[in-house]
């Protein structure tokens, strides 16, 4: 008698078969698009990143300062030579778009990108004002550029060119102030409107987060998002800002870290420039954009009208203690500007820049001792 005796086998069915084919072309899917979406990704940063290079060839000329070049553009011929110094953002020379040409048709007029911003090449270490004035006491000797100056910053700017006056002061014969910054308002505008931990802690990571997406721009992401969210609220579009803003966009990954690291550096940048708070009797043009915000401006940056009015009143009366900074200090207030004047009223910077280069061209009493003086008691409460 034989006995048939079927072999045992754990060879899975046909259903199991397709499954387990199933599962294995989804899993090599999914490898597939994690790979796949960031290169492509990098290949779109990296295309638009040569297209931009072509279609906006660096203005001026990228000058070494030392194993790092920076870019500056200078038009014009005469004396004193006008040195323009952008705010807290990533557009670099171009800030000076609307008023450059027009001030370099009586002197020379120099306008720059910082470190790590549009054309520039970064800086390795933090970017605060001491950084950011020896890099542009070196790019200016380097370029051929001779004193007397006359300093123009919008913003952040204003505590910048303080900070050159101060540690260069032979070489600066006169400053405009374009709704500067003040080294006191941190503190002015905390005791004003205190806010919540929760609102401070935001406000702490805000550089953070930029940094992070500093990291992450060679991804596409940060492109991707920054068209569609970056604008210059309430200031009036005008063909000019268009340009200038498509600009500024095709490079903002680029430039990103830069003001990242600018941002970060807030308080050294604000201590520094508040070292100095006496210049003399240079001539002194400080402008203040006070255009009311619109319900659009507000709800972007989360305050209320009240609030609003706070920090507006508290902002004249810094603006109006840079004034006195100089005895030959002069305050105007324009109503119909943003805090971008030279956008808005780009009428009124030429006029004010002319009008502190007439004054150096001037025969004048010598220039006073600048006195550095500490930040007043009150200014810390």
């Amino acid at each position: 008698m034989s006995i048939n005796v079927s072999p045992v086998t754990d060879r899975p069915s046909r259903p199991q078969r397709s499954r387990w084919r199933w599962l294995k072309w989804l899993l090599w899917g999914v490898v597939g698009l994690v790979v796949f979406i960031p290169l492509c990704g990098t290949v779109y940063e990296f295309v638009s990143r040569m297209r931009a290079a072509r279609e906006y060839p660096v203005p001026g000329k990228l000058v070494d300062i030392g194993g790092r070049r920076l870019q500056i553009d200078c038009r014009g011929s005469g004396s004193p030579t006008v040195v323009f110094e952008a705010g807290l953002d990533t557009h670099g020379s171009l800030s000076w778009a609307a008023v450059q040409d027009d001030v370099a048709k009586t002197t020379r007029a120099c306008a720059y990108s910082r470190a790590g911003i549009m054309w520039s090449d970064p800086h390795a270490g933090p970017q605060n004002g001491t950084t950011v004035v020896a890099d542009l006491h070196a790019l200016l000797a380097n370029a051929g550029e001779k004193p007397p100056f006359v300093l123009v910053g919008h913003s952040l700017g204003g505590p910048y060119v303080m900070t050159y006056t101060k540690n260069y002061g032979d070489q600066v014969a006169g400053l405009v102030f374009v709704d500067a910054s003040h080294p006191d308002q941190l503190q002015r505008f905390q005791a004003v409107n205190p806010k919540g931990e929760k609102e401070r802690a935001a406000e702490e990571n805000q550089a953070r987060v930029m940094s992070i997406g500093a990291k992450l721009a060679w991804s596409g992401l940060v492109r991707i998002a920054a068209a569609s969210m970056l604008s210059l609220p309430n200031v009036r579009p005008t063909p000019l800002l268009d340009s200038v803003h498509k600009e500024m966009l095709d490079f903002f990954p680029i430039s990103l870290d830069a003001a990242a690291k600018e941002m970060s550096a807030l308080p050294d940048t604000f201590a520094e420039a508040g070292k100095l708070r006496r210049l003399g009797d240079r001539p002194l043009v400080v402008l203040t954009g006070a255009r009311p915000y619109s319900e659009e401006m507000m709800k972007l940056i989360g305050m209320t009208r009240e609030q609003v009015n706070r920090m507006v009143a508290v902002w004249l009366e810094l603006h109006n203690d840079e004034a006195t900074w100089s005895s030959r200090g002069e305050h105007e207030v324009l109503n119909d500007a943003t805090h971008y004047i030279q956008f808005d009223r780009p009428d009124a910077v030429i006029a004010a820049v002319r009008k502190v280069v007439a004054q150096v061209r001037e025969p004048s009493p010598s220039l006073q001792p600048d006195v550095p003086s500490p930040a007043p008691a009150s200014a810390a409460q």
